[in-house]
């Protein structure tokens, strides 16, 4: 059994007509948080908005996941790419967004490490009052569909509180989502809308954690 362990469920990279409003459905039925975080170039499509809009009205968070989800912030030179891929997709989310700003970083297949974040990223941060949302179970959803659920619960079991990064996108991982939340409800994991404070190492702009490695020097 599970029990007293705690989840907090994410979503990147959607939303997508043919996956997303399944996964909302899917949390309705159960009564279960989750947060979406989504780039700037989806939240400006007024199709995905409306999902998005639902999503929100349903009680879910929405966050920012940088404007294209194509660049990482330690790895990049250019002084002006914070600014750009943060503050645009913020832009672009509008009343959408909660008045903290959650903001998770592009990280090239979930890796934490010192390509995540730049110096100049964790300065726009901290001067924009975003909170940074990271993450300690990505089991590769998009690579195995049918198989990151055992993936998942393993993390769940290994530690006390689960910050878990799915990606509603149409790679027919969600299809294994049902199947997932009730083993995870049946061993008794408490499936919370709180982050755990170990992954969140910005908030509303101060430092509130260990940012070693994530930044690069």
């Amino acid at each position: 059994m599970l029990a007293g362990k705690r989840l907090t469920l994410s979503f990147d990279n959607g939303p997508f007509a043919d996956v997303t409003p399944a996964v909302l459905d899917l949390l309705g039925r159960l009564g279960l948080p989750a947060t979406f975080f989504v780039c700037g170039r989806e939240a400006r499509d007024p199709a995905r908005r409306v999902i998005l809009e639902r999503a929100r009205r349903e009680g879910h968070r929405i966050g920012n996941h940088t404007d294209t989800h194509s660049i990482e912030l330690g790895a990049c030179g250019d002084p002006e790419v914070a600014e750009r891929e943060i503050g645009r997709a913020q832009d672009a989310l509008g009343d959408l967004a909660e008045p903290e700003r959650w903001f998770r970083p592009y990280g090239a297949g979930g890796v934490l490490g010192p390509r995540l974040l730049s110096r100049a990223a964790v300065r726009f941060l901290c001067h924009g009052g975003y909170s940074c949302v990271l993450w300690n179970s990505v089991p590769r959803d998009w690579e195995n569909p049918g198989g990151w659920p055992e993936r998942a619960l393993a993390d769940v079991a290994r530690q006390a509180w689960t910050l878990l990064v799915l990606h509603d996108a149409p790679t027919g991982a969600m299809k294994a989502l049902p199947r997932f939340l009730d083993e995870a409800l049946a061993e008794g994991v408490e499936i919370v809308r709180d982050l755990p404070p170990d992954c969140v190492p910005i908030r509303r702009g101060e430092i509130a954690g260990s940012l070693d490695g994530l930044v690069a020097p």
